[in-house]
């Protein structure tokens, strides 16, 4: 009879803050409350269950009952709960002064509201640096779970990774549970006598006596929220007919990780390199490169030596994303700075509610992409610098800043001035096209310059084929929403043209070819404007309480037209929220294509944002406004996500001063005229 192996079940439930009440409610639904309750009905069968803050905080405050029930498992030792950065942040990508808070006020959050301080961390998708050792270690964390690929990276073989191992940095140690890439493809998704079976297998093929550990700890949306996942998991029965046939196994039984930690030992010292889990190093490559990486893993498959060399064909690593998109880099570095800035005032000016909007800030989800949505979805965008915007203001109040200052804040090796007056603020990006990267109102909270440039994706030659001569799902049980390819939308060749330049404000086109602007010396002091010349234009901004004023001055020797492409991040996108109202009238939709001739006003209100935009131009003006769309993926499929009303604003070159102004209003209370 061999001996028992401990199956080490762990779930991770997440949502991204700033996301939809009716994902959150149906996420609920689908998922934590039917697997809840599930286990409630099983106290013999032990897990581990990691909650991201914010959810957790949503879920209290919407599901007490259901929190109760779990509060309960937790109080008869039935569930041991795992700790990470309260907002689920990206550990590496932020400071450790940032790293140790979030770690500490999460912590801090499960003993109160759910009765057990976590001696275990989620990492945030599986990244690994040992730079976060320390403060993981400096937090009271035990042991973290990576996958089992971030140690044959390390030269390890997967018949060693039965249990955990040891690693240190800068005088702390950290033991480390490797997670089961062949349990996370099975569970749920093959029949659960065929996953017991295997579990007991890993049994009857051990040589040593010492007891060894199946590691499972993974997504909880994959039991339920997934599709057909719902159908399968629950009203199939698959996680009832799973913890039944594992209590009745006569060698698996289910364990705590602490339980396990703390009668064991370590397998010994390992030193994991910098990554993620395999499917994350593709998705952080650009489109050639991973099209080149995913051609090689293909010929690695199908001449039969990948699953046995997969550690050494590797892709990149988590923060690439920061070098491929732009937009995830202005983030990541406006975020940086304004934790540069809490961290430096005097601890008796700091405050709760600061510290709350810079972890807010530093959630993960907007950062990058992959298999979902990510960067792409504007509202996790729109939440990253609505706390961004807010934490500014705060600061603001307590060290105010100049009211026009350059620097390059992205590390791009192009500068950046900002003018800002308190109510709003202009990012002007000084690259030879001098357009507005970044827009706020501090009373609206929100960035009005929040897109993204439309660039081509790795995945889009499954769109170009439109899923033909794609390998299909041919397993037993349901497909992974990784073998699933599948269209939201119609998707056209239009759709997937990339963009030749930055989704700015005020990007400007003489007779069709962009305009290249040199920046005039700065004056200073209060100085609250920004002057730009061309050989043909000469192109002012300033700011006046809660208007944007761009003026142009053409030189004698200009001739034709002129246009300029304004991208203005609409949080109603092309829902019902969002409308243009001209001369007393509503028009259309954001989503709708406008064409106006003789235009000197018009006014975009939107429902989502609770404020207006007043657009106004010193002489009649040709309008052309349409929604602008990006094409992403998702676990549904390929589909368009709008990212911004594009309007294009055009008159003939002509002598005098045009102007064209934007005036921020509130339906919360009036901003200063």
């Amino acid at each position: 009879m061999p001996r028992p192996i401990s199956l080490l079940f762990g779930v991770h439930a997440h949502q991204p803050v700033g996301n939809f009440p009716e994902v959150l409610a149906d996420a609920h639904l689908r998922c934590y409350k039917p697997f809840l309750h599930v286990l409630y009905r099983y106290p013999e069968f032990f897990f581990a269950m990691h909650i991201s803050g914010w959810l957790l905080d949503y879920l209290i405050g919407r599901y007490p009952e259901d929190m109760a029930l779990l509060r309960e498992m937790v109080a008869r030792g039935q569930v041991e709960l795992f700790g990470a950065g309260d907002t689920e942040p990206v550990l590496a990508a932020i400071p450790n002064r940032d790293r140790i808070g979030q770690i500490q006020t999460f912590s801090d959050k499960l003993e109160t509201k759910l009765g057990q301080r976590p001696q275990g961390a989620w990492l945030t998708e599986r990244v690994w640096e040992a730079t976060v050792i320390p403060a993981l270690a400096d937090c009271g964390v035990r042991y973290v779970i990576v996958d089992d690929y971030h140690f044959l990276c390390s030269g390890k073989t997967s018949e060693e990774l039965d249990g955990y191992f040891t690693t240190e940095e800068d005088g702390r140690e950290l033991d480390l549970f490797p997670i089961s890439e062949a349990l996370r493809y099975r569970i749920p998704f093959s029949p659960a006598a065929e996953v017991v079976a295997y579990l007991e297998s890993l049994a009857l093929n051990r040589t040593t006596g010492v007891e060894a550990a199946a590691i499972y700890f993974d997504d909880i949306e994959k039991f339920g929220i997934w599709p057909e996942t719902y159908h399968w998991v629950y009203e199939k029965g698959w996680l009832d007919s799973f913890i039944q046939s594992v209590l009745a196994s006569p060698i698996v039984r289910s364990r705590h990780y602490g339980d396990y930690h703390g009668a064991g030992k370590t397998l010994g010292v390992v030193y994991l390199p910098t990554t993620s889990y395999i499917e994350m190093n593709g998705w952080t490559l650009p489109a050639q490169p991973a099209n080149i990486y995913a051609n090689l893993v293909q010929q690695a498959k199908a001449a039969g030596w990948y699953e046995d060399n997969k550690a050494f064909l590797r892709g990149g690593i988590w923060k690439n994303f920061f070098s491929r998109y732009p937009e995830s880099n202005w983030m990541h570095k406006r975020m940086l700075s304004l934790s540069a800035r809490l961290a430096s005032l005097p601890e008796r000016q700091r405050s709760v509610a600061m510290r709350d909007k810079l972890y807010e800030s530093q959630a993960n989800d907007a950062y990058w992409h992959g298999l979902f949505g990510g960067l792409y979805l504007p509202h996790l965008r729109r939440a990253v610098f609505r706390a961004l915007v807010e934490l500014e203001a705060m600061l603001d109040s307590c060290a105010p800043r100049p009211a026009c200052f350059v620097e390059d804040t992205d590390l791009d090796g192009a500068e950046e001035m900002y003018l800002q007056n308190g109510v709003i603020q202009a990012v002007l990006k000084l690259d030879n096209g001098s357009s507005i990267c970044e827009l706020d109102s501090y009373a609206l909270k929100h960035n009005f310059g929040d897109t993204l440039r439309r660039r081509s994706e790795h995945y889009y030659y499954k769109i170009h084929q439109n899923g033909h001569g794609l390998h299909g799902y041919n397993g037993t049980g349901i497909a992974s929403a990784h073998e699933r390819v599948g269209f939201k939308h119609k998707i056209d060749v239009m759709d997937l043209e990339p963009d030749d330049h930055a989704r700015g404000l005020f990007v400007d086109r003489l007779n069709g070819g962009l305009v290249s602007y040199e920046q005039e010396p700065l004056v200073g002091g209060a100085y609250c404007r920004a002057d730009m010349f061309s050989p043909h234009v000469r192109k002012s901004i300033k700011l006046t309480d809660n208007r944007l004023h761009v003026a142009y001055r053409f030189g004698d020797e200009a001739d034709g037209v002129f246009n300029t492409e304004i991208n203005l991040a609409m949080p109603s996108c092309d829902g019902w929220g969002g409308r243009y109202i001209y001369r007393g009238e509503v028009p259309c939709g954001f989503g709708q294509l406008l064409e106006l001739s003789e235009m000197t006003g018009i006014t975009l209100d939107d429902d989502e944002l609770a404020g207006t935009i007043e657009l106004s131009v010193s002489c009649p003006v040709a309008l052309s406004s349409q929604p602008y769309y990006s094409v992403s993926q998702s676990e549904e499929g390929f589909e368009k996500i709008m990212q911004a009303v594009a309007l294009k604003l055009e008159w003939p070159v002509m002598a005098g001063e045009v102007v064209i102004s934007m005036t921020f209003s509130s339906r919360h209370g009036a901003l200063p005229a």
